[in-house]
């Protein structure tokens, strides 16, 4: 009787797991929802029904994809459905179509560049976390351009995480193997014309990130910060910090800005320390000081006071209210005084100012300064 008990929880769980793969093509969400561009890469290997999901593949695959945003939807909030979704209250994807190569690439950013009268091509580049499939990020990303109102196109690089929540020893190897695809991606993505490329990261992505950005540094010195001109962002990182100084020091040049989001209450950090058997539970998203990256040409941004109204203590920064209308308020200042200036992060905070446990007072401060002028 135990058997069959657990025989019939194993294959709902598995189907459950299969589920969250699914991408349904709603071409009729359009005429409900706002239209967000995702441009896709993946190392995920396409399954026979469609589906790209955790099996891994030496191709890098890439696509244009439209995500309809529900006309409801409140900044901070993110809801899908993996099965019949509902364009008026989920996010859905209306459209996936394949890119075939640079040229093609080049010509669709042209297309947005034109649309939208940007003055350079600007790109910025998603790299999501643990425990995400395929479609999850796509609406993931949309929903972050779409409040946060990042600058230009926007690229997310699907990496092949299992997409469960018992999946991270997978994960963990998965997040090396993607390594090679990070840094081909935004090889094609310069390619393409791009004048400015921001990479912003989450979770186990940043390790991704850094890893990438230290391997291609060592075949090409100077490499990260000619080519990361519009900075890095890495929010919420699940990465030992002894780990992430030997992989910034190994970078000639640190792209600037170079900002790093944590939160003191991010519970997921804690766990993730304590199964690597530290005291502390420290990652360096929860960083319990900046004093330790003090000699690093970093930003540290403390947002534990924005976690209260956040969805997700593990991602504040797409999830808080409060936070997104501050950060979507400095991208606006960014677009009005053009590109030059580093990142629309450096009109919320200066460069190499670590920000501790009055942040949100701060940003909330800066912010209704600039609303009153």
């Amino acid at each position: 009787m135990r058997l069959h008990i657990f025989s019939a929880v194993t294959i709902l769980f598995l189907a459950a797991c299969a589920d969250r793969d699914m991408m349904p093509i709603v071409p009729t969400a359009l005429s409900v929802g706002t239209a967000q561009t995702v441009f896709a890469t993946t190392t995920r290997a396409e399954e026979p029904d469609g589906t790209f999901g955790f099996q891994r593949s030496n191709d890098l695959r890439m696509m244009e994809m439209t995500v309809s945003i529900p006309p409801d939807h409140s900044p901070g909030e993110l809801s899908y459905r993996h099965k019949n979704p509902d364009p008026t209250k989920n996010f859905t994807i209306a459209d996936n179509t394949d890119i075939a190569s640079i040229e093609d690439l080049r010509r669709r950013f042209a297309r947005e560049q034109r649309e939208n009268g940007w003055p350079l091509r600007e790109v910025t580049i998603f790299v999501h976390g643990f425990n995400s499939t395929h479609p999850e990020t796509a609406y993931r990303a949309a929903q972050i351009a779409h409040d946060v109102g990042l600058p230009g196109s926007l690229v997310m690089y699907s990496w092949p995480s299992r997409g469960r929540a018992f999946g991270y020893a997978y994960d963990l190897d998965s997040m090396l193997f993607a390594r090679d695809g990070l840094e081909e991606t935004i090889r094609r993505v310069k390619k393409a014309g791009a004048d400015r490329i921001v990479l912003v990261a989450h979770s186990m992505g940043t390790g991704l990130s850094m890893e990438m950005l230290r391997q291609a540094e060592i075949r090409t010195p100077g490499w990260a910060s000619r080519t990361m001109n519009g900075g890095v962002i890495l929010m919420s990182p699940d990465l030992d910090v002894d780990l992430f100084e030997s992989q910034i020091a190994d970078l000639r040049t640190v792209p600037q800005p170079f900002a790093i989001m944590v939160s003191k209450k991010d519970r997921i950090l804690n766990i993730s320390g304590r199964l690597r058997g530290t005291s502390t539970g420290e990652r360096l998203g929860n960083i319990s000081s900046a004093d330790r990256l003090k000699d690093w040409p970093v930003q540290v941004i403390d947002l534990t006071a924005f976690d209260s109204d956040a969805a997700s203590g593990h991602f504040v920064a797409a999830t808080s209210p409060s936070l997104i209308a501050v950060l979507r308020s400095a991208a606006r200042v960014n677009r009005v005084f053009g590109p030059v200036d580093p990142s629309f992060l450096s009109q919320v905070l200066p460069v190499n100012q670590a920000v501790l446990a009055d942040s949100g007072k701060l940003l909330l401060e800066r912010r209704e300064r600039s609303e009153n002028r």
